[in-house]
């Protein structure tokens, strides 16, 4: 049977296990589960201290894909020569095979970093990063109208692509303008179910979001608590 378990670890750090491998995404804090006897990929979608953490490197990972931060900088950061030699360092639109039976490929950021696209197992599964449509009242023109463009273009890979299980930021400081990035993702894409992720504790944002976007409910799994385990 092909499954997927997915574990909300803290802000958009989650694992995510499959029939063969295991997927840990943007953990920096939250504690992680037991991990099972499978091959474990880290992946980092970029630097941002909300994303990524040396601790990462005392993980005995199978690999390690990090978005947008090379060797030496990785070195910098306390990277052992080990950590080092099993670490795929990515930039957008780029597509690579950690190990066997796992193909990655990213999308640039309209923030740092990479978005993931990952397959295995029959299974597809997306972690946006910090991808995500940035609308900030306030900006002068043409920030905003330029920042809509960017998105739109970055997230054409997706488009017509099924996804089975997708992590998106849904971010409440945006307020309204939060939507924005979930509903496009949700639009151009045959999403069968996705996590909010990045709401800096405002879980509430998500019923927010299906109140002006109910069409998207059946594809909404909310999220409550760290720790919070899902299954599909």
């Amino acid at each position: 049977m092909r499954m997927i378990r997915a574990t909300f670890l803290d802000h958009s750090g989650f694992l995510v296990e499959l029939d063969s491998v295991c997927l840990l995404f943007d953990w920096w804090k939250g504690e992680l589960p037991p991990l099972p006897e499978k091959p474990l990929l880290v992946f980092a979608s970029h630097w941002h201290e909300d994303h990524f953490s040396p601790n990462l490197f005392s993980l005995s990972a199978t690999a390690y894909i990090f978005g947008g931060m090379d060797k030496p900088w990785l070195a910098k950061k306390g990277a052992s020569g080990e950590v080092l030699a099993r670490s795929v360092s990515m930039n957008g639109n780029e597509t690579a095979s950690p190990i066997e039976g796992v193909t990655v490929e990213t999308l640039p950021s309209t923030d740092e970093g990479v978005a993931f696209l990952v397959t295995a197992d029959g299974k597809t599964v997306f972690h946006a990063g910090d991808l995500n449509w940035w609308h900030w009242e306030g900006e002068p023109d043409p920030w905003n109208p330029d920042m809509a463009k960017a998105f739109q273009s970055y997230c054409q890979p997706l488009r017509g692509r099924t996804i089975d299980l997708a992590l998106l930021p849904l971010d409440p400081r945006l307020n309204e303008d939060g939507f924005r990035g979930p509903k496009h993702f949700l639009e151009i894409a045959h999403i069968r179910r996705w996590l909010p992720m990045h709401q800096w504790g405002n879980f509430g944002f998500t019923d927010d979001f299906l109140t002006c976007y109910p069409e998207f409910k059946e594809r909404t799994v909310p999220v409550s608590r760290r720790g919070q385990v899902f299954e599909f």
